[in-house]
């Protein structure tokens, strides 16, 4: 019910529409619920019809019919770092593209019954479909515990699946930049031990160290912020790195800063070679080398798996996963001036 100019007024309901149109409620509702038995001529009726009263599509109702909301949940944590933040938007973005709208639910990764809570409120809602970023094992475990009966992509893990950026081949594309030029005493300013990206990532630099036959290894960690960087830049300088790949771009930004008021200048002295490829990245001084996500194809594939092509969201997951899965996604080193040769 509506209220306007103190007159209480009915909401639009399909009987109206159907009204207008000249077609019965069943044919109102076969347009709602997208049945292809439908002629053009008559769809274009009700459409039109549903425009000019102003109709608004009930969700709830819909999936009575239907089982369908055309609702994506996505479960977020730690949304405040660039990756996860960066891939809501992109998620965001694909689910419009194909017709689904998004609810996220955030929960702290590190209290089960958090993340349980937000699991159940986004189940709650019907969701046709769950993304859940899962940068913690422990995130990994509670949905493990838990029978959603939802079909459900996890992003952000260090799995190497279809649905995660190839984190252990982007570090090596990083210590590789640096041993490509020549340095041989490459440190690693890490991000947090308990973000699965950021063991991967070590991982990757260490695995490219070891083909290379380089025996340095610094491992100075960090926690994402520019600050970690700021505060490492005096065990990088006191180790007598000559190079440094920063598990961040943000790290490697206060990596810089701090070397720099301890008289290090970056490249000459030191280089340093981030990861994301952030919007402030190329604005850098110097602008930073580092290595790009696509979280756009990221995204476009989660969403993917879950809708399909107008096919059963349940039933598309399913079909996916037995399929054979494609590959991760490839990151991509961006050269720019945070990388010269060693003096």
């Amino acid at each position: 019910m509506s209220e306007t100019n103190g007159t209480r007024t009915r909401a639009v309901g399909v009987r109206d529409v159907a009204a207008l149109a000249g077609v019965s409620r069943q044919t109102v509702s076969r347009v709602l619920n997208e049945h292809p038995d439908v002629a053009s001529a008559t769809h274009d009726r009700v459409v039109a019809a549903m425009e000019e009263l102003g109709y608004r599509m009930n969700n709830a109702a819909r999936a009575l019919g239907t089982r369908r909301t055309r609702t994506i949940g996505v479960l977020a944590s730690d949304a405040l770092q660039y990756g996860p933040s960066r891939s809501i938007a992109a998620i965001e973005a694909s689910a419009r593209e194909a017709g689904y709208w998004v609810s996220t639910a955030y929960a702290d990764s590190g209290d089960a019954d958090s993340v349980r809570a937000a699991i159940e409120h986004l189940r709650a809602q019907a969701v046709d479909g769950l993304v859940v970023f899962a940068p913690h094992a422990r995130t990994l475990d509670v949905l493990k515990d838990l029978d959603t009966g939802i079909p459900t992509v996890a992003l952000h893990t260090a799995d190497r699946s279809a649905h995660s950026v190839d984190q252990i081949a982007g570090a090596r594309l990083a210590a590789a930049a640096l041993a490509d030029a020549g340095h041989r005493r490459i440190a690693h300013l890490a991000g947090p031990a308990d973000w699965l990206e950021a063991e991967a990532r070590a991982s990757g630099y260490e695995a490219e160290l070891a083909a290379r036959d380089l025996d340095f290894r610094l491992t100075v960690r960090g926690d994402w912020t520019a600050r970690s960087g700021y505060e490492a830049a005096r065990a990088v300088r006191d180790a007598g790195a000559t190079a440094v790949f920063a598990g961040n771009d943000q790290m490697a930004l206060g990596l810089i800063t701090g070397l720099r008021e301890l008289g290090v200048d970056v490249p000459v002295d030191v280089s340093v070679v981030g990861f994301d490829d952030t919007p402030d990245a190329a604005y850098f001084w110097p602008p930073l080398t580092t290595v790009r996500q696509d979280f756009d194809e990221l995204a476009r594939r989660a969403v993917a798996a879950l809708v399909g092509e107008g096919s059963d969201a349940a039933s598309e997951a399913s079909e996916a996963s037995a399929s054979a899965a494609p590959a991760p996604v490839a990151p991509v080193l961006i050269s720019r001036a945070s990388v010269a040769m060693p003096r």
